[in-house]
C-alpha cells in the first residue's frame, strides 16, 4: 500500500474537487484494504472505497476522511465462461479483456467508469435489454467487511450479503476487492444513430418511448433531448442482429438523418467509451420511468434552458424478467431510466440545482431514482433508490457494519 498524491485526490467530476480526504490510500493486496478498515474503525474517520471516482454527489472523496483507493487491484481474468475482475478495474479495461477472450458482460460505457460503483448499483449496459444488468451476471464476490474480515460470498456462502450487493450501492456494506462474473459469447452488433431537428423533441420522446415499448430484446436504444432555444432529440443504440433488421425498426420512428454501423462487440464498446473525460463540473440526478412522460412535458421542461441534458436509457427485455426482490435492484418492472445533467458553465452551484431539481420533480414520473446516478439532494432517497427491499438491505447493512464506519450521507 502507498500514500497517493494530489493527482490521485481529483474525482471524476471537478465540482467535488475542494473537498480534501486527510489520505487516499492506493491499495494493491486484500491485507492493505484491510488494514485501511481497521484503521478507519479505531479512528472513527469516514471512509470511502474509490474503483472509478464517478461518484455524482463527491461521496467517493470524503473531506478530512480516507479515500481507499482499489487501483492496484485492477486485474481482468477471462477463465472459459467466467470473468475473475479486480475491484478497481476500469470499464475500458475489461472491455479489452473481455473482448479479446470472445466473451461478452453487460455493463457500463465510459471507460473510466470502475466496476465496483456500477456492478454494486445495478449495472445497465447497451446490450441489457438481451442480457440483463451486470449485477445479474455476479456469481461469487470477495469482500472486506468493516471488521477487517476478509469474506467470499456467492448464492450460497453468506447469501444475504450476496443478494445485497446485488444492486445495494457501493459502499453500504464493505469493499468487494474482486468480483466474478458469468459472461456471455459476444455478439457481433450494429450501432446506430439518429439526429433528429431541434424542436421536434415532444415527437420523438413520445414516438421513441411507444416504439421501445414493442421493441425486440436484441434492441437497445437512448433519447437523449439537449436543450437550447428549442431542444434538440437524438437517439443512439445497438442491435444484436442484422443491419437489415434493424433498418425495418428504425424506419418506425421519426424521420432522422442516420447512420448504422455493424461492428463487433469490442468495436461497439470502444465506440460508446468516447474520449477522456473532460472534467468538467456538473449535478446530476435521475428518475425511473414506469409510465409515458408526454413528450410536450420534456420540451417544455428543456426548451430555453441554459446547457442542460435528460438520457433515457431503455429498460424492459431480460431486465423485467427478474423479480424485484430477486435481487437488490428493486427498478425491473421500469420502462426507462432518465439521466439528467446540468453543466455549470456560468451558473452558480445554487442555480445549476434549482434547475435540475425542476427538471427532475417537473418530468412527473414519480419518486424514484437510481442509486448509482446519486443526487445529494433526491428528496427521501432510501424509498427512491431501493423501495420495497430497504427494509432488509437496511438489516443487511446493520449486521455486517453494525457501528456504521461506512456512514456517509446517503449511505444505509
Amino acid at each position: 500500500m502507498r500514500l497517493a498524491g494530489e493527482r490521485h485526490r481529483l474525482p471524476q467530476n471537478t465540482l467535488y474537487a475542494h473537498l480534501k480526504p486527510a489520505t487516499t490510500a492506493r491499495c494493491e493486496r486484500v491485507e492493505d484494504v484491510q488494514e485501511c478498515l481497521e484503521f478507519a474503525a479505531r479512528q472513527r474517520i469516514p471512509v470511502a472505497a474509490r474503483s472509478g471516482g464517478h461518484s455524482y454527489a463527491g461521496y467517493s472523496t470524503p473531506d478530512n476522511g480516507l479515500v481507499v483507493d482499489l487501483a492496484g487491484l485492477s486485474y481482468v481474468r477471462v477463465d472459459g465462461q467466467k470473468a475473475i475482475i479486480g475491484g478497481g478495474a476500469r470499464m475500458y479495461d475489461i472491455y479489452e479483456a473481455l473482448g479479446a477472450a470472445g466473451r461478452a458482460l453487460p455493463a457500463g460505457t465510459c471507460r473510466s467508469v470502475g466496476i465496483g460503483g456500477l456492478a454494486l448499483g445495478g449495472g445497465i449496459s447497451v446490450i441489457s435489454r438481451k442480457y440483463g444488468l451486470t449485477c445479474d451476471h455476479l456469481t461469487e464476490a470477495r469482500i472486506v467487511t468493516p471488521d477487517g474480515v476478509l469474506r467470499t460470498t456467492s448464492a450460497h456462502e453468506e447469501p444475504d450479503l450476496f443478494w445485497a450487493l446485488k444492486g445495494g450501492g457501493g459502499g453500504n456494506f464493505g469493499i468487494v476487492t474482486e468480483f466474478t462474473f458469468s459472461t456471455d459469447p459476444a455478439p457481433d452488433l450494429v450501432v446506430f444513430g439518429l439526429d433528429h431537428p431541434a424542436g421536434t423533441a415532444a415527437d420523438v420522446t413520445d414516438a421513441w418511448q411507444e416504439w421501445m415499448a414493442d421493441a425486440p430484446d436484441e434492441l437497445w436504444s437512448s433519447l437523449r433531448v439537449d436543450s437550447g432555444p428549442k431542444s434538440v432529440p437524438s437517439v443512439k443504440g445497438t442491435y444484436a442482429g442484422t443491419a437489415k433488421d434493424l433498418h425495418r425498426l428504425l424506419d418506425r420512428m421519426p424521420p432522422a438523418a442516420r447512420e448504422v454501423e455493424e461492428m463487433t462487440y469490442l468495436q461497439a464498446m470502444r465506440h460508446y467509451a468516447g474520449p477522456e473525460d473532460s472534467g468538467e463540473p456538473y449535478v446530476a440526478s435521475s428518475r425511473m420511468l414506469h409510465a409515458h412522460v408526454p413528450g410536450s412535458k420534456i420540451a417544455e421542461l428543456m426548451d430555453g434552458q441554459p446547457p442542460a441534458m435528460i438520457q433515457f436509457d431503455s429498460f424492459g427485455g431480460a431486465i423485467e424478467r427478474v423479480a424485484p426482490d430477486a435481487t437488490a435492484f428493486p427498478h425491473r418492472d421500469a420502462t426507462a431510466s432518465a439521466q439528467i445533467f446540468v453543466n455549470l458553465g456560468d451558473l452558480t452551484e445554487d442555480r445549476a440545482r434549482a434547475l435540475l431539481a425542476g427538471v427532475r420533480d417537473g418530468l412527473g414520473a414519480g419518486t424514484t431514482g437510481y442509486v448509482n446516478y446519486i443526487d445529494p439532494e433526491m428528496p427521501d432517497w432510501p424509498t427512491a433508490y431501493y423501495g420495497r427491499n430497504l427494509a432488509r438491505l437496511r438489516e443487511v447493512a446493520n449486521r455486517y457494519d453494525p457501528d456504521r464506519v461506512l456512514a456517509f450521507p446517503q449511505g444505509l
